[in-house]
């Protein structure tokens, strides 16, 4: 059975840092692409960042220059390093990892709030 084991989420001030991580294990036919979503109290839940097995990324508007995605892929690990977090990057992050037969699965979802 996959499992997508996330970390990092916390309550940090406007301006701070956290860094996510989420290392997936299980996964057959080999990872593609990994990646986070957000979703915050009362939105749909909306991509932040993705990153291929190259190393190819894409981000969200909203938080390019300020997020930066990296994978580890001898350990199936994606990170998050979030900067200069605002009060709007609140929500709940999950980790999003899809292999090569284009099959996805999701974390379990960690808590990130950033007060004002």
């Amino acid at each position: 059975q996959v499992q997508l084991v996330e970390s990092g989420g916390d309550l940090v001030q406007a301006g701070g840092s956290l860094r996510l991580s989420c290392a997936a294990s299980r996964v057959i036919f080999g990872i593609d692409r990994m990646g986070w979503y957000r979703q915050a109290p009362g939105k749909q839940r909306e991509l932040v960042a993705f990153i291929t097995r190259d190393l190819t990324t894409n981000y969200a508007n909203s938080v390019k220059g300020r997020f930066t995605i990296s994978r580890d892929n001898a350990k199936d690990t994606v990170y998050l390093q979030m900067n200069s977090l605002k009060p709007e990057d609140t929500a709940v992050y999950y980790c999003n990892v899809r292999n090569y037969q284009s099959v996805t699965y999701w974390g379990q979802g960690t808590q990130v709030t950033v007060s004002s």
